[in-house]
């Protein structure tokens, strides 16, 4: 009887254990130098902001890993902070200096892309694979 008890809790409960058990990598590649840090902001779907990254770049390449999401709808944004001040740096005509993306690689034209262009839905644990743009040279 109390192996029954014990088997029925387990299942009642292990749905609930295994809700929020969603892991996200971040791989963003071909960054064009280590220095500084890559910055990344993770929303939900009401634009929300959730967490703040920040994380070292290694051989062009930076690993963000996102642990405890539950599922749904997330988007992110990002930028190669290389003079590690915390901000995106820009040209007199507000053109980005360093290098930056957007989840599902988004583009957007002459400024961000729409926030429904860089939503994604997560219901697994996945990978996502991002190329930052540089628009001016070093």
């Amino acid at each position: 009887m109390k192996n029954l008890i014990s088997l029925l809790i387990l299942w009642l409960v292990a749905p609930i254990m295994l809700f929020g058990q969603i892991t996200l990598t971040v791989d963003i590649e071909q960054l064009r130098n280590n220095n500084g840090k890559l910055l990344l902001e993770l929303n939900n779907d009401k634009e929300e902001v959730i967490k703040g990254f920040s994380e070292t770049i290694t051989d062009g390449k930076c690993i963000l890993v996102i642990k405890e999401l539950k599922p749904g709808k997330y988007a992110f944004k990002y930028f190669h902070d290389e003079n590690n001040d915390e901000k995106i740096n820009t040209n007199f005509m507000g053109i980005p200096k360093e290098g930056y993306g957007f989840s599902n690689n988004a583009k957007g034209t002459f400024g961000p892309p729409s926030f429904d262009k860089m939503l994604f839905e997560i219901t697994k644990s996945d990978t996502m694979i991002c190329k930052p743009a540089y628009i001016l040279k070093q």
